[in-house]
């Protein structure tokens, strides 16, 4: 199995293999119909299924989306934008996608498709960009038209910009009443500015599908607090996921060495990094002494040690009637899909899966069509899909 590096354990990047290929050359990819044959798995409450590879040669896929009509989008962090039509991953990369700023963790992320989108064909796009006072977290919206994407507006930018290429956050999720959900890092070098309500850093952002602040963002109107930040003291928060049937949002994000943590959010709660934390720093270090304070939220279940959590899907779908409503999470240092059963909140099972494949999961989708879709963060990253192997 891989191993990270001391630096960084959850989330660690081969940057040499990563951008060995250039972000304006796409790299060699394959459909479902040329790919390996379909691996067959039985997971230990006796679910089996298969793996099929949907395509392969992504340069470290970071993101996947469903458009309707079948079609799918995949983001890769070097910068391309990519398209699966009937199946297969077309050749040429979307147009029109936002300069991105390509260093150790930093790239294009997440793309969510406006709920709308069937209407007014919108998608937003989270990454890492370079301005005149340093880098940070961006987001654009565009109207996909064809093969690229047209009218394109930066609607946020998180403050400040900075040095440094580490713990970005960068998920997004749109919510029912239609505003959207953005996570920034906490940029690893300052921590201690998640619990300040006066930037951007470790904080979950909520906005509007146009960029501008909801009214009732629980922040709006405080003095000294940014009136865009929806909850605080997160750290690198890579997944966000509604409850199928619930208002609950889901989150979960890396801890240190250990303190790997999915929450439930709450508008205006304190998540409590870095006062609480069940982690150590990378040299063996204490970083807080306490792990529960008056006022922060404790996790639904946190991971000790660290299995760097990517990606997070409610299983929602009927090809696997026995995962109804579990809670998938992608593993990138641990290499494995963390499937885990709930009773109400409450975390009463996990599984690994997918172990024996050691490979960086970075993002785990339930498909419309009801099977579970994989992305693999890899030089050579792959698409994957499950599906029921029968008895």
């Amino acid at each position: 199995m891989r191993r990270a590096s001391a630096f960084c354990c959850t989330c660690y990047i081969s940057t040499k293999l990563a951008f060995a290929i250039l972000p304006g050359i796409l790299p060699i990819a394959v459909s479902a119909a040329s790919a390996a044959p379909a691996e067959t798995y039985t997971s230990k409450a006796g679910v089996r299924f298969r793996v099929v590879e949907m395509a392969k040669g992504l340069s470290h896929p970071w993101s996947l989306a469903f458009l309707p009509g079948g079609d799918m989008l995949v983001t890769e962090r070097p910068g391309r934008l990519r398209l699966i039509r009937d199946g297969r991953l077309q050749s040429e990369a979307i147009a029109g996608t936002p300069k991105v700023y390509v260093r150790a963790q930093g790239g294009l992320f997440d793309v969510v498709p406006h709920p709308k989108f069937s209407e007014n064909h919108l998608l937003y796009l989270s990454y890492f960009a370079e301005g005149r006072s340093g880098t940070g977290i961006e987001v654009m919206r565009a109207r996909l038209d064809g093969g690229s994407l047209a009218e394109g507006k930066v609607i946020f930018r998180a403050e400040p910009t900075m040095q440094g290429n580490y713990n970005l956050g960068s998920r997004l999720l749109f919510l029912p009443d239609g505003t959207m959900l953005i996570t920034v890092g906490d940029r690893f070098t300052t921590r201690d500015e998640a619990q300040n309500l006066a930037n951007d850093l470790g904080k979950i952002v909520r906005l509007k599908d146009d960029g501008s602040i909801p009214d009732d963002n629980p922040f709006q109107g405080k003095p000294g607090a940014k009136p865009e930040i929806f909850a605080y003291g997160t750290r690198n928060s890579q997944g966000l996921a509604l409850r199928p049937g619930t208002s609950e949002i889901w989150e979960h994000e890396h801890g240190p060495r250990g303190g790997d943590e999915v929450n439930i959010l709450k508008a205006g709660a304190n998540y409590g990094w870095p006062k609480i934390t069940y982690g150590i720093d990378y040299d063996g270090s204490i970083i807080s002494s306490k792990k529960e304070l008056p006022g922060m939220e404790q996790p639904v279940v946190y991971w000790v040690p660290s299995i760097a959590p990517s990606g997070m899907a409610f299983y929602s779908g009927d090809k696997f009637p026995n995962w109804k409503g579990d809670l998938f999470v992608g593993a990138l240092k641990l290499t494995h899909l963390r499937r885990l059963k709930l009773d109400g909140q409450k975390v009463t099972e996990q599984e690994i899966l997918l172990e024996s494949m050691d490979e960086r999961i970075r993002d785990v989708r339930s498909g419309p069509d009801g099977f579970l879709y994989l992305l693999t963060d890899e030089s050579n990253g792959r698409l994957l899909r499950l599906e029921p192997a029968g008895s």
